[in-house]
């Protein structure tokens, strides 16, 4: 394997944050990451540290690193672009798609694992939205597996529209999923592939949330529908789109004022 001291680096700064927080990890289906060659590996997407924490589990199972794919805005930052590509990761335009998708299947093809979030974008309600079919595209170009993954309680450390407590991130439970890999042929329906990989991420956190060593009833982390208090998936879309027309009012106002 070639060294990469900054991924390396930066993998052990995650397990130490992860080793203070006293994160209780549990993985099941770990057998299904691939010691070699290329994968899609499809995650769910509740919080915004579960490329972390998938990353480091797949680091602990088998040492091998993933390239996710992240939105152009991050590779833009000085510090934190300039990390991104030390690491391989792959800048994607969310308007115009075409180049970053070619780049990951080529890097599929060279034996890489590569990281998507299949719903693009985090899922306020933490329950699975449809997803885009990017994933199911991506691994039947460049003739490799995809790997669904579920997490559950990622979410707890950090997400979107939740100021959480330091000492509510103390000692969370952690508990990853990873399903069997899902072969996808040039020829096949991306919709229906697609679906097909939905229904399974969502068969996966079903048994991940059914498990789960905490009670979840009238907590802000538990979806509506098993007795929680997150938003309702109608709630959460129409704050997103609220969000998104605050954000486009503030760029027209900072373009007008130029």
């Amino acid at each position: 394997m070639t060294r990469e001291p900054v991924y390396s680096f930066a993998i052990g700064v995650g397990r130490t944050v992860f080793a203070a927080l006293r994160v209780r990890h549990t993985v099941r289906g770990g057998q299904h990451i691939p010691d070699t060659g290329g994968a899609v590996i499809a995650m769910t997407h509740f919080g915004y540290l579960e490329f972390a924490l998938v990353e480091c589990a797949t680091w602990l199972h088998n040492r091998r690193r993933i390239r996710f794919m992240a939105k152009q805005s991050v590779f833009e930052k000085p510090i934190v672009g300039r990390l991104m590509r030390s690491m391989r990761h792959i800048p994607v335009n969310m308007k115009a798609g075409g180049d970053a998708f070619a780049e990951a299947a080529d890097a599929l093809r060279d034996g890489e694992l590569i990281g998507v979030f299949p719903e693009a974008g985090v899922s306020a309600s933490f329950t699975i939205r449809d997803f885009k079919t990017g994933a199911v595209r991506l691994a039947a170009q460049a003739g490799v597996p995809v790997i669904p993954v579920a997490v559950w309680g990622g979410h707890r450390l950090l997400t979107k529209n939740r100021k959480i407590r330091m000492r509510e991130r103390i000692g969370i439970p952690v508990h990853y999923s990873f399903g069997a890999p899902i072969h996808v042929a040039p020829d096949d329906d991306p919709a229906a592939a697609t679906a097909a990989l939905k229904t399974t991420m969502e068969e996966l956190l079903g048994e991940l949330q059914a498990s789960y060593p905490e009670d979840g009833t009238g907590k802000w982390w538990q979806p509506r529908v098993l007795g929680g208090t997150a938003p309702t998936p109608e709630e959460a879309a129409a704050a997103d789109a609220a969000r998104d027309l605050r954000r486009e009012a503030a760029r027209a106002a900072q373009t007008a004022r130029k």
